[in-house]
């Protein structure tokens, strides 16, 4: 047997080899951290680019369009602008559903979701068209609307956008709803926020906020004329303690069960859904003190973007369609009829029908925008197109001045607009329209203002319900009255405010709470400069949206409730989705959103009952003028919303990400070490 020769390392020579691994594996450590750190920064940016809520689909407004629309043919037109809504919706979730496919390829997006939806909104107009002719004359024009574009991350126009508008806009999208979005009705999985912005990734985003503080007064006071009518009349109807809330829209699509696809506060009238008629509406109960008024109000609810599941979380119009978080009952409902700066009033028709300001204000611009944001000691400035961060001990307040010219004739029009109008800045109403008492609903919330630096992990964001694709932005912010005063209480009010006098239940409650200027700074500063004076644009006609007149702040306020009933019932009515791959396949409604069958009403939804669904009678389709005025704003990345809420970075996360490359740098320096010794002990 042969003897072997090989020699065995001497110990130094084990040294090195061991230097030299460590050196190897340290190295490798530091170059793979390198290289994936590299490849995280890029695949972040693409994850954000992926979830960014600005890229939309963006529709022409039809409902806009319809300026004049035969009785006979008012039920099948409403159901059918429903059904565009829906389509729209429908299709946004599909662009969110197939992100990936989209950005790999280019043509996916027409062929798999623009061309359908094309041809499903080209069914959809036709049957329009044909319904009014049927009673009428055809409407012209009406098949051009049928296209839609997608809008691009990069190529909107801020908060209002100007929506890429080849013909205005029904709708424009928003990220990560639908379902995309978790079981738990789009919320993560600690209660926190989507990286984009809000509980279900579809805004609000750290852009939306402004300091109050940083605002100047931009609020006018009219000169009165001699032969004012100065008096006011209150009523108060609570705070929706009781927790009446649906996404119905009884005024722009009855019978259409989530024909809002966001949910509202009621006070007053409690019989009011989308299937509620004139008479359901005049027989119902209502919260209001004078028990005179069973007037409907309503508005989108502000919720608090903390991870709260909601019962309407699973559910149309809720968390399915971006709407999550905890819903926040008021602190404060006031509601005040006030007169006009030069002359008298007459009474409000019963069962007008008013809606102000646009839900899709973000698409079609601001020329029907009427959302008004403050702080409690600094309501002589008002935000549209910003959220309020208020400083400690003020609290965030919402005012609605709804349009008090009436032409006299009408309790609604086809578009929701043309029958009431803004006065002029004098007080004066055009186009042979009278001055009616012009509501003005101030609802004040008890909200802290968001920590922005951190998307609002420490201090929750908020924001108004609305649709999914309108990114929770604060200028869709709308409110909706139906007139359902007894007319001999209407006389009074008219008499009361025509006369000078100060009237109505809990007129004598007190002035503006916290006009007191709060003295300590918001919790966190704004990222975006103040939005200014920005008020509504003349539109066409009747539908002339000129500034309203600057009243005093409403002199009554509802009392506080400590129980809060933030529960929304779950939408039972629903329906088979259309399928995406037959695009004419449009004439059966989604999931989503439920038609009914032609009646005249349903009986009255008892007040506790699970049908406690007040209807909706906000602007979705009510698009206003044809003529939508552009907002103004920039192209950047920022008005858009597309930026993160906040820079991540603190030390652990820094820590949790440098570990790998600082062991790779101690293997290596050891490794180094033990070299330079081994080859010290050879010599």
């Amino acid at each position: 047997m042969g003897r072997s020769t090989r020699r065995r390392p001497t110990g130094a020579r084990r040294a090195t080899f061991a230097a030299v691994a460590l050196m190897m594996g340290g190295g490798g450590l530091v170059a793979a951290n390198v290289y994936a750190s590299a490849t995280e920064d890029g695949g972040a940016e693409q994850a954000r680019t992926l979830s960014s809520p600005a890229g939309t689909i963006d529709c022409p407004d039809v409902g806009s369009k319809l300026t004049a629309v035969p009785d006979g043919a008012k039920e099948d037109v409403a159901k059918e602008l429903a059904l565009l809504d829906q389509q729209i919706a429908d299709a946004y979730q599909r662009l969110q559903e197939s992100a990936q496919a989209v950005q790999q390829d280019a043509g996916f997006a027409d062929s798999a979701i623009m061309n359908p939806l094309k041809d499903k909104r080209t069914a959809t107009i036709e049957r329009i068209a044909i319904a009014i002719e049927r009673v009428g004359d055809r409407p012209q024009g009406l098949e051009s609307l049928a296209p839609c574009t997608l809008r691009a991350a990069d190529s909107g126009n801020g908060d209002q956008g100007d929506a890429g508008q080849n013909e205005g806009g029904d709708n424009q999208a928003g990220e990560d709803q639908g379902d995309q979005q978790p079981d738990n009705g789009g919320q993560t999985g600690d209660g926190g926020q989507a990286p984009n912005g809000g509980q279900a990734g579809n805004g609000p985003v750290a852009a939306d906020f402004v300091d109050i503080k940083a605002v100047q007064p931009n609020v006018p006071s009219p000169a009165v004329q001699k032969g004012a009518s100065r008096g006011t009349f209150a009523t108060s109807c609570g705070v929706n303690e009781n927790g009446l809330f649906n996404s119905d829209n009884v005024i722009v699509a009855p019978g259409v069960s989530n024909g809002a696809h966001h949910f509202h506060d009621y006070v007053g009238n409690q019989a009011n859904n989308a299937f509620a008629s004139d008479e359901d509406l005049a027989g119902a109960e209502t919260t209001c003190v004078d028990q005179g008024d069973r007037s409907s109000y309503f508005w989108p609810v502000l919720r608090l973007q903390n991870g709260t599941q909601e019962q309407d979380a699973g559910s149309p119009g809720g968390g399915i369609e971006g709407n999550a978080g905890e819903i926040v009952t008021p602190k404060a409902v006031t509601m005040t009829f006030v007169g006009n700066p030069q002359g008298k009033v007459t009474e409000m028709p019963r069962l007008l029908r008013i809606i102000t300001g646009d839900a899709k204000a973000f698409v079609n611009g601001t020329a029907n925008a009427n959302a008004s944001w403050s702080c409690t000691g600094f309501e002589d400035r008002q935000l549209k197109d910003k959220y309020p961060l208020c400083p400690q001990g003020s609290d965030v307040v919402r005012t609605f001045k709804f349009q008090s010219c009436w032409d006299g004739q009408n309790i609604d029009s086809a578009n929701h607009r043309t029958h009431v109008a803004f006065a002029a800045a004098d007080g004066s109403c055009s186009n042979g329209f009278q001055a009616i008492p012009q509501l003005v609903q101030r609802i004040v919330y008890d909200v802290d203002a968001p920590s922005l630096q951190d998307g609002g992990k420490t201090t929750p964001l908020f924001a108004v319900d609305s649709f999914p694709e309108q990114l929770h932005k604060p200028v869709t912010d709308h409110g909706d009255f139906i007139n359902v005063f007894d007319e001999d209480l209407m006389g009074q009010m008219v008499d009361c405010i025509n006369e000078g006098r100060e009237c109505g239940a809990g007129a004598d409650e007190g002035g503006d709470p916290g006009q007191e200027e709060p003295t300590e700074e918001p919790t966190q500063a704004p990222t975006t400069p103040p939005a200014g004076d920005d008020k509504p644009e003349p539109g066409d006609g009747g539908n002339e949206q000129t500034d309203p007149p600057a009243n005093e702040d409403p002199a009554t306020e509802a009392p506080v409730t400590e129980d809060p009933a933030t529960e929304a019932p779950s939408n039972d009515d629903a329906g088979d989705d259309p399928g995406a791959d037959d695009p004419a396949n449009d004439d059966k409604p989604t999931v989503s959103s439920t038609v009914a069958p032609k009646s005249s009403g349903t009986p009255s939804a008892a007040a506790g009952d699970d049908q406690a669904q007040g209807g909706s009678g906000d602007d979705e389709n009510a698009g206003g003028a044809a003529a939508q005025t552009q907002p103004a704003g920039d192209d950047t990345e920022d008005s858009l919303g597309t930026k993160p809420q906040a820079v991540g970075g603190n030390l652990a996360e820094t820590g949790t990400t440098l570990w790998p490359a600082a062991a790779g740098a101690v293997l290596l320096m050891g490794g180094l070490l033990v070299l330079i010794r081994a080859r010290r002990s050879t010599r």
